[in-house]
């Protein structure tokens, strides 16, 4: 469960990632510290499978609580364009370093390594760049525009660490998404090393120091004695985080002196202190913002410019940002859609008329009607007759009709289904040769092709038909062809999206128009709102998005697409705290549904591990805690939804076990453990929000027993786990399976660099 990405890239990351740690460098007690490593040259074999997990607990230890409040040590970058900036300017070499959640040697790295003075030091003649596709804050800034800094890495937003992997992984990763890693990269973009698979810390460590052993020394920093307003113009991370402070602890004319030193400088960005200046709350600062984004040069700039574009606004400011959007876009494909977005919204839509619709919805709603067999039969045999006594179009039409109600009523007998709507579709062509015209001809050829899986032409007769529908046409025919004119226009809007081409701006006022009538609309779906909600958020158009959901939620209370939409929404706007909030009004303006306990039960489960990524164990714990409480009210409000609940109460046990873990209560970790596998064994292998699963845990935990001797407490733990599914028991798929070493990874090697890409 990975609650911020969504569930495809989830699945695309995780099949790509076989990863393997290295074996720790200190040798396990009883083997020969002369022997060659596991998968070295000489050496034995890989170890697989459950043993190599068991073997990589003991040696590669997990950061306690204690090490986790440590701060990370090493500055990373922002950009890899400001990384290659500060790399030029400095003539040092970059390190690219890769890291995955619940992986056990990046858990060591990211929660020891990066935190130890000594190792740290190794990694100072470097600039540094961190990737890692988790998310640890739910959003990057607060209400004031302070950057929110990833509790794991420090000195990066977890959207920073998130959008540089795809650069990275096009740059330097052989097309292997791999951690944790290791990158060397010289100043011509030649590769000094790629260190992954290492079978000892020393390894990297070694590298890490090799690389630059043999360098000419940097030139020395004479920075030191810059004014604060001349550190505006670097992109060095350094200098970023001594402005912003600035900005933050300074008085009003220090602010003003660093927003229009950046103002001046355009050609080093400085987005985050504009949005400092943008949310302050000062109109002058604020103006003086919107005027740095109006003359931005930054195709980043584009969302913020839209952030800007939410307030109200005088004419002239508002025409300025959009003009800058229409700008940036001859070079930014976000702040073409933007733009796009901006023009589109505010039209109105040629091919639907929402006013039109929504009066005839309110006056005669449509519906699906139900009808008998025996009608439809006779009335099938009297257009059958009356198409024969003439070549009469509205003849075959009505009987096309005919057929295509049959397969609607007859939606519990699918065997009947598949032969109306092709008789349907048959008869219609058949009106068509005929010589019938009009919108019910084009929506039975669209619908029919739609049932009989020929989208591409179903669109193509939704485009046609949708602009010529009579608001009062008649359930699945109005209904439908709408969807399918909306599911259209999305598909070329993404299309062009993806392919950075411009797009007509009436795209999206056509497929807003849509979607809201069919938010009205009887046989409109959850999907329906879930896909205009997505487009809508995407594009940036983040105000009427969240109508749209909330209109949503009020009529598929149920859903849980919609509650995952919402959940991220107010992530991304309130953090992790706004969560039980929010759940908290819904239950009080909708009162007692149900399954609404069950959403907030959930809901309180993903802020509970975003109290954890931050630090903040007591109130993780606290969290886990309540989602617990959360999930038995739902059991008792719907006995139904018990198998589920059980299954996230069984995990808030097993992250509670590690919470317990980290501070050294072992028992309570035990109890924790066993009461997780006690509420739902099936559950023990499943990974939550944090890429851990209970047996996991629990393997972390017995060892540590068996390490201190604890005899009573590592019998039980090992019982109970014995007494689970074999199954349960494997690692993780990323887990299973390993390839050797990199060349870089195996001791004393050390090869010429590689060419630049």
């Amino acid at each position: 469960m990975l609650p911020i990405l969504p569930s495809f890239v989830r699945a695309a990351l995780l099949g790509a990632l076989v990863l393997v740690a290295p074996a720790a460098a200190q040798a396990p007690p009883g083997s020969d510290p002369a022997r060659p490593a596991p998968g070295a040259p000489g050496g034995p074999a890989p170890v697989q499978g459950a043993a190599l997990a068991d073997l990589r607990t003991r040696m590669w230890y997990a950061p306690t609580a204690e090490d986790w409040k440590k701060p990370c040590l090493i500055a990373w970058q922002r950009t890899w364009e400001d990384a290659v900036a500060v790399s030029q300017r400095t003539k040092k070499a970059l390190l690219v370093c890769v890291n995955m959640d619940g992986e056990i040697a990046s858990e060591h790295y990211a929660g020891v390594r990066y935190r130890e003075p000594e190792k740290a030091k190794l990694y100072t003649p470097y600039v540094c760049v961190i990737a890692s596709v988790y998310r640890h804050t739910p959003r990057d800034f607060d209400e004031q525009g302070v950057r929110i800094p990833c509790p794991r890495f420090g000195t990066v937003t977890c959207g920073e660490h998130i959008a540089i992997e795809p650069v990275l992984f096009e740059k330097f990763m052989d097309g292997k998404r791999i951690a944790p890693r290791h990158i060397g990269v010289e100043l011509d973009a030649n590769e000094m090393y790629d260190v992954y698979y290492a079978w000892d810390t020393d390894t990297i460590f070694t590298s890490l120091a090799e690389g630059i052993a043999h360098r000419p020394p940097p030139p020395p920093d004479t920075r030191g004695d810059l004014s604060i307003e001349a550190r505006v113009a670097s992109p060095d991370v350094l200098d970023r985080v001594l402005v912003e402070t600035a900005f933050v602890k300074g008085d009003w004319k220090v602010r003003r002196k660093l927003v229009e030193a950046a103002i001046t400088n355009l050609d080093v960005s400085e987005l985050d202190l504009l949005r400092l200046a943008l949310k302050s709350g000062d109109p002058e600062l604020a103006q003086l913002a919107r005027r740095g984004l109006a003359e931005s040069k930054d195709p980043l700039a584009a969302d913020l410019i839209a952030e800007a574009l939410r307030a109200p606004l005088e004419e002239v400011e508002r025409a300025a940002l959009v003009a800058a959007l229409v700008r940036l876009a001859e070079t930014s494909p976000r702040a073409r859609t933007l733009a796009a977005v901006y023009q589109g919204l505010t039209a109105r839509s040629g091919a639907v008329d929402v006013d039109a619709w929504s009066r005839a919805l309110q006056e005669h709603p449509p519906g699906r009607p139900i009808v008998e067999r025996s009608v439809v039969d006779a009335r099938l045999c009297d257009y059958e007759a009356a198409a024969r006594r003439a070549d009469d179009p509205a003849a075959l039409l009505a009987r096309a009709e005919a057929f295509f109600q049959l397969a609607e009523d007859q939606k519990s007998e699918p065997r009947y289904v598949r032969h109306a709507l092709e008789d349907a579709r048959r008869v219609a062509r058949e009106a068509e040769a005929a010589g019938a015209k009009g919108w019910k001809l084009g929506a039975l050829l669209a619908l029919t092709a739609a049932g009989l899986g020929d989208r591409a032409e179903a669109l193509k007769r939704a485009l046609e038909t949708a602009p010529a529908l009579p608001p009062d046409a008649p359930g699945a025919l109005g209904g439908g062809v709408l969807a399918l004119f909306a599911e259209a226009r999305q598909q070329a809007i993404w299309k062009a999206v993806r392919e950075k081409q411009e797009w007509p701006t009436e795209w999206l006022s056509d497929l807003d128009a849509a979607y809201s009538v069919l938010a009205r609309h009887p046989l409109g779906t959850e999907g329906q709102v879930a896909a205009h909600y997505d487009l809508l958020a995407y594009l940036g158009g983040t105000r009427e998005a969240g109508g749209i959901l909330e209109r949503g939620l009020d009529r598929f209370p149920d859903s849980p697409a919609l509650h995952e939409r919402f959940r991220g929404r107010v992530l991304a706007e309130r953090g992790a705290a706004g969560l039980a909030p929010a759940y908290d009004a819904l239950i009080a303006k909708r009162g007692a549904q149900p399954n609404l306990e069950w959403f907030a039960g959930y809901a309180t489960f993903v802020a509970a591990e975003y109290e954890k990524r931050a630090g903040r164990d007591a109130e993780a714990e606290a969290a886990y805690g309540a989602a617990v409480q959360r999930y038995e009210r739902a059991i008792r409000a719907n006995p139904e939804c018990k198998a589920s609940a059980d299954h996230y109460v069984a995990l808030a046990f097993a992250a509670r076990a590690w919470l317990a873990y980290e501070r050294g209560a072992d028992e309570r970790a035990v109890d924790e453990l066993l009461a997780s596998f006690q509420r739902k064994p099936e559950a023990a292998a499943s990974l939550d929000g944090m890429n851990r699963s209970p047996v996991s845990t629990a393997k972390v935990v017995l060892a540590r027993l068996q390490e201190q001797k604890q005899e009573a407490l590592a019998a039980r733990l090992d019982g109970a786990l014995k007494a689970l599914d074999p199954t349960l028991l494997l690692p993780p798929e990323y887990d299973r399976e390993t390839g050797g070493p990199s060349p870089d990874a195996r001791r004393g090697r050390r090869g010429p660099p590689r060419s630049g890409r």
